[in-house]
């Protein structure tokens, strides 16, 4: 069993944590609000400073907010975690700032893997979500099998920043299937068709989607509990234009500003299946 210490403990990283904690490890847990942290115990420590979370741990795991999270949380490992620890970034961040931090790690005698996630709220809970990994092959073998305590799809994506590449064109699948699963509820709404058995038909045919089954049911009911918060997947979908250089992406183009204008309009902290009140209300 490992010494583990993790790293951000919200809607994701509390139930992925707990599987660790679960299968036997030794989990020391560190949230910005203690109390998060605090949540978990008895099964994990929860410690008031990063420097007392990660000091004995073979494992560092992180999934914090933004790039800028990332960047001051690893300021803090790298002074304070033992020089053989893996360290393993699980936020959606920048790929350039996953290089970098991987560069870094390898100037101080670390070894850095970035592995963000897909699969939500749900797939956090269920250890089902899908894992994508980038960085020294050795390391995503030595780790594989503790990933697999919290996702059923873990993929070796090569070198680092290719998990947070991989993540990136995940996130722009999941901006066209949730706008079209949006889009074509409205569609059906106008012409007065009940959307319960529209979605019925949408997920039972060619255009089912992941977006539609677990999210159209939350959109007709308006129920818009974050599984995953809007704020946070713009600042994904804005990652990708960021990195796309000169491609075409006009869907992620769109989509941004659909969020952008649900943003301006106060729902940064709704889930993003919100998205239909940028069409029901015309925002």
């Amino acid at each position: 069993m490992k010494k583990i210490a993790w790293i951000g403990t919200g809607v994701m990283g509390k139930p992925m944590a707990l599987h660790l904690a679960d299968a036997g490890h030794s989990v020391s847990v560190f949230n910005r609000t203690h109390s998060k942290a605090q949540a978990l115990e008895p099964k994990a420590t929860a410690f008031d400073s990063i420097e007392g979370c990660v000091k004995d741990a073979d494992i560092v795991f992180t999934i914090v907010g933004y790039p800028k999270d990332v960047e001051m949380v690893y300021d803090e490992i790298f002074k304070h975690a033992k020089k053989d620890a893996l360290l393993i970034d699980m936020t959606t961040s920048s790929p350039s700032l996953a290089k970098s931090i991987y560069d870094k790690g390898q100037t101080l005698g670390f070894e850095v893997l970035d592995a963000p996630v897909t699969g939500g709220d749900l797939g956090a809970i269920n250890a089902t979500l899908s894992i994508m990994v980038g960085g020294n092959k050795e390391s995503f073998e030595d780790v594989k099998d503790i990933l697999a305590l919290m996702g059923k799809t873990i993929n070796y994506m090569g070198a680092s920043g290719n998990g947070q590449h991989a993540k990136l064109a995940n996130q722009t699948a999941i901006a066209g299937a949730i706008a079209g699963a949006a889009e074509a509820l409205t569609y059906a709404h106008s012409k007065n068709i009940d959307m319960t058995t529209m979605l019925n038909v949408i997920i039972g045919g060619s255009a089912s989607s992941w977006q539609g089954a677990n999210n159209g049911p939350k959109m007709i009911t308006k129920d818009f509990e974050p599984g995953f918060y809007i704020k946070h997947f713009l600042k994904d979908l804005k990652l990708v234009i960021e990195e796309k250089n000169d491609l075409y992406l006009p869907i992620v183009e769109n989509v941004t500003s659909i969020y952008e204008s649900l943003s301006k309009a106060g729902y940064d902290n709704q889930g993003t299946q919100a998205i239909i009140d940028f069409y029901i209300k015309k925002l």
